[in-house]
């Protein structure tokens, strides 16, 4: 079975780019590319979440790591390009946690403050359109009630008159 393996192996290092795609040149990277894919979709979501000493230690991480894929024999251009994307995303996800900080928290809570007051007005303006319909409702409940009675009034009036003059005649 030793024989098997190594004569296995053999075969596999005398082919450069099966030798390539077998070795940790290209299997370290391409595990590691995990980094920066979620680094890049993170520069989506809200600054909030933003960790500053861990977007730190990640710049740190990816420069240290570019210079390493740089220094050592064969270069490692496929590190080079996974640290590199990633400093890059870090970076970004730095300079928004700052402006963030710096300023931007007071600029979100304030388009929130506004956006709540747009909400307020809103449903102000809705309240009130129902009272004055309610209102004139009731208006009109009082006319109609104000005229039956009125009517009422001078049907009362006449046969009083009637009654008035039966005791006059």
């Amino acid at each position: 079975m030793a024989v098997a393996i190594k004569a296995l192996n053999a075969r596999i290092r005398a082919n450069p780019t099966l030798d390539y795609f077998c070795s940790t040149h290209f299997w370290g990277p391409a595990s590691n590319f995990g980094i920066p894919i979620a680094a890049v979709m993170d520069t989506q979501k809200d600054p909030d979440i933003i960790s500053g000493p861990m977007t730190a230690a990640l710049i740190g991480y990816s420069g240290v790591f570019m210079r390493y894929s740089m220094a050592v024999t064969p270069k490692n251009y496929l590190l080079f390009g996974c640290h590199a994307v990633n400093f890059t995303a870090q970076v970004t996800q730095g300079y928004r946690f700052v402006n963030h900080c710096l300023g931007g928290k007071a600029k979100s809570v304030e388009a929130q403050a506004k956006e709540g007051l747009q909400g307020v007005k809103g449903g102000a303006n809705e309240g009130l359109a129902k009272i004055q319909g309610g209102a004139n409702e009731g208006l009109e409940k009082v006319k109609d009630g104000a005229n039956k009675a009125f009517v009422k009034v001078e049907e009362l009036g006449q046969q009083a008159k009637a009654e008035v003059k039966k005791v006059i005649s």
